[in-house]
């Protein structure tokens, strides 16, 4: 995998030898000498304090000619090349070259810059003005720069005719910023950059550098203190643990031109969404995204799943992070391979029909001294309160939401990776952490907001703003937030205001925190004493229609000591296996959308590691219990068939009318019925007897149907590894009245299996 293009000479410093020029023209006479420098602007020139460069450098008109000066260290000498005419600049010292030479207004010319290992010429950067307009600027002084990292950041661009790099960075409180790279051996006293006014933006265009360049910016804080820092905006970066930024110019060409018109055509709540959720980086361990854009849609097309849910990839300088702690915020990690490889495995599962979400981190960042950490030497992107800037129990710093330049960057982040990525959704990590001024802080280590509550009124604003503009902006995006508490309204709209004064957080789905804690204690008791915490799986439909939901079992439950699913689990190695069937079958029937995490497909008996992934060996041949594995994974292939297949599972998952209760007070049999309908009215029977009987003769309520039923899912099937307890079919349904309902069938129940009926 390559790290860098090839760079373009830098004609800045050379960076390798050079030949001297075959045959320079003829010199003219020496120039005039020009006034010396101020002492002071001197100084702070060499220094990197300067904030408008383009002043002293360059070319000026005055009386009689044109006053040049540059800047180029170790240089033996400069000339001032017009056409065929060159003009020797006389020696000022520290590497400022300077004289007037004979010209009138603006002239095209190019620098002539010997070095003792050979000779370049090129543009000079401040012959250029700004490559940032007043629109720009004003948008980024007002926070609303939708379309921010086409302005900041690196960007390769023609400038009359010149080809070069346009760098820009915010950094309102640096006294001077200097650009230094690869191209100028990491010396930044020759690129000083220009501050454009109260925007808080310093430019500079760099002619000569091109795609590939590693690059960061040497700061000047406030108390003259030198800061290097990588690029807020890059949006590629070297391979951790090295930490440079590098100019990336993108020419990929998409081919998900149909997936794109048609993602919006349902709402996502009226649409199938079964989420395989995987961390990239040990799916399949050393592969690149262009390898894992084959073998992951592959594998996800042949289990039917309909999206696919990335952990982290924004850039991030610690593996065990898993992605959560993230420094650049809009570059792919460079682990994988390069922002247009990335595009490539997006592309490639567009074009198989699964649509993909990404983890996104607005909520912390990490301390790193070279990313984002008091950028310019004052808090930047924390907040400036120590009771609000850092996050006590991750040891990250918190962004500042009231800041409008902090809250632009991130809400154009996420427009970044939707737009410029094609990405479909968002999970937005940690969302609880953000909406509340003393999450896990104690008395005293909080300050409430100006009403006196707890509630971080700016973080709100922030996550309604993001909403808003992202639904807005990219049809056909999903927003989904992991809260797990009870705000009111988080897939409420923003302009819906609610009992308690706010608007609607604006997301489109929850990840259904409160479900996946109780089913997953439930289904940890033996079945012996799970009638004591029958409520525990009946509760959720309490709440079931209070947001839009989706049902997670994720990396956070599979890690740490939690155990794998299937370890979850009690019994011997059969019993193990059929809950975990039971649980998969009960999940998927039941209101909401659904999440698993990579390697919970297959029943892998092992926690996740970040540097292993999944168990694939215990599916191979050589295993003896590979059959008890691959039946697991083949009935999540089925689940997701038959849950695409009947609308009844998904179509009104946020309406009351899509479900009603069979059974719910059946506890001490361990049982669980429900119907599920479509819009249409079609109904669906899901039964789950997490017990370890057979029962017969199990009577249930249904609704009336034009004919007989007929089982189309048993999690007891042969196929899947059960004891293949099955109901004879037709199931007749009979006229006889039970639990509300006017029809029923009588069942035979499978052991600690789920069974799904449809009228023939």
């Amino acid at each position: 995998m390559s790290v860098a293009e090839p760079v373009a000479l830098d004609p800045v410093q050379p960076a390798v030898t050079l030949k001297p020029l075959a045959e320079p023209p003829d010199r003219v006479p020496a120039v005039a000498p020009l006034p010396p420098l101020d002492d002071d602007v001197r100084a702070r020139l060499l220094s990197g304090a300067h904030h408008d460069p383009h002043s002293v450098l360059g070319a000026h008109p005055v009386r009689g000619g044109l006053a040049v000066r540059c800047l180029r260290p170790h240089a033996t000498q400069v000339s001032f090349v017009v056409g065929t005419h060159v003009w020797d600049l006389r020696d000022e010292g520290d590497g400022l070259f300077a004289g007037r030479v004979p010209g009138q207004g603006p002239t095209p010319y190019r620098l002539r810059v010997t070095y003792p290992d050979g000779v370049v010429e090129t543009a000079d950067p401040y012959s250029f003005p700004p490559t940032l307009g007043e629109f720009d600027l004003h948008l980024i002084s007002e926070g609303r720069h939708e379309e921010l990292w086409t302005a900041l950041g690196s960007h390769v661009l023609e400038r009359g005719g010149v080809l070069g790099t346009r760098f820009a960075v915010w950094a309102p409180n640096a006294r001077g910023v200097r650009i230094r790279g690869d191209f100028n051996h990491w010396d930044g006293t020759a690129l000083p950059m220009r501050s454009l006014g109260s925007s808080g933006v310093w430019e500079l265009f760099v002619p000569g550098i091109g795609p590939g360049a590693t690059y960061k910016y040497e700061l000047t804080g406030p108390d003259g203190q030198h800061l290097e820092r990588a690029d807020p905006m890059a949006r590629r970066t070297e391979v951790p643990p090295a930490t440079a930024s590098i100019v990336c110019d993108s020419h990929y060409e998409w081919g998900d031109a149909t997936w794109l018109r048609h993602r919006g055509d349902r709402p996502v709540h009226t649409a199938p969404m079964s989420v395989y959720e995987v961390h990239l980086g040990s799916w399949k361990p050393g592969a690149t995204y262009r390898r894992l854009a084959h073998e992951l849609t592959e594998y996800v097309s042949a289990l039917g799943f309909t999206h696919v849910e990335l952990m982290p990839v924004a850039e991030h300088p610690f593996g065990g992070s898993w992605g959560y702690q993230v420094t650049g915020f809009y570059a792919p990690t460079a682990r994988l391979g390069t922002p247009d490889d990335f595009k490539y495995l997006v592309d490639t599962l567009h074009q198989a029909g699964i649509g993909v979400i990404l983890d996104w981190v607005p909520a912390h960042f990490p301390r790193d001294e070279w990313a984002l950490a008091e950028f310019d030497g004052r808090h930047l992107y924390e907040h400036e309160d120590p009771r609000r800037s850092a996050h006590p129990d991750w040891g990250t710093l918190v962004f500042d939401y009231g800041r409008k330049e902090v809250r632009n960057f991130l809400v154009a982040n996420a427009l970044y990776w939707c737009e410029e990525f094609h990405i479909d959704g968002l999970r937005v990590d940690a969302v609880a952490s953000m909406l509340y001024l003393d999450y896990s802080r104690e008395e005293g280590q909080w300050a409430p907001n100006e009403f006196g509550g707890r509630e971080n009124l700016d973080a709100v604003a922030f996550l309604q703003e993001m909403n808003a503009t992202l639904y807005r902006r990219v049809p056909g995006v999903v927003t989904i937030a992991e809260e797990s508490t009870a705000w009111n309204g988080v897939t409420r709209a923003t302009h819906d205001i609610g009992p308690d004064g706010f608007g609607g957080l604006g997301f489109g789905l929850k990840w259904n925190m409160g479900w996946m804690h109780d089913s997953l204690e439930y289904i940890a008791h033996e079945p012996v004493h799970r009638k004591y915490h029958h409520n525990e799986m009946t509760f959720s439909m309490v709440y079931a229609y209070s947001e839009n939901f989706v049902l997670p079992i994720s990396h956070d439950e599979v890690v740490h000591g939690k155990q794998a699913l299937v370890s979850k689990m009690p019994g011997d190695w059969w019993q193990r296996r059929a809950n975990h069937r039971a649980y998969l079958a009960y999940m998927w029937a039941h209101p909401g959308k659904q999440l698993l995490f990579m390697g919970q497909e297959f029943a892998q008996g092992a926690e996740w590691v970040e540097d292993e992934g999944p168990q694939w060996w215990v599916l191979d041949e050589a295993n003896p219990a590979a059959g008890d594995h691959r039946g697991v994974q083949r009935l999540v292939g089925d689940l997701n068939r038959l849950y695409v297949s009947h609308t009844a599972l998904w179509e009104q998952d946020t309406c009351p009318e899509g479900f009603r209760w069979s059974a719910a007070d059946a506890a001490e049999d361990n049982v669980f019925a429900f119907v599920r309908r479509a819009a249409d009215g079609s109904p669906l029977l899901a039964v789950v007897n997490f017990s370890p009987v057979v029962r017969e003769g199990y009577r249930l309520g249904v609704p009336p149907a034009a004919g007989a039923w007929r089982e189309i899912l048993n999690t007891d099937a042969a196929r899947y590894g059960g004891s293949d307890v099955r109901n004879a079919e037709p199931v007749e349904q009979e006229s006889e009245p039970c639990n509300g309902f006017p029809a029923s069938l009588t069942l035979r129940l499978p052991p600690l299996a789920a069974v799904w009926l449809t009228p023939m």
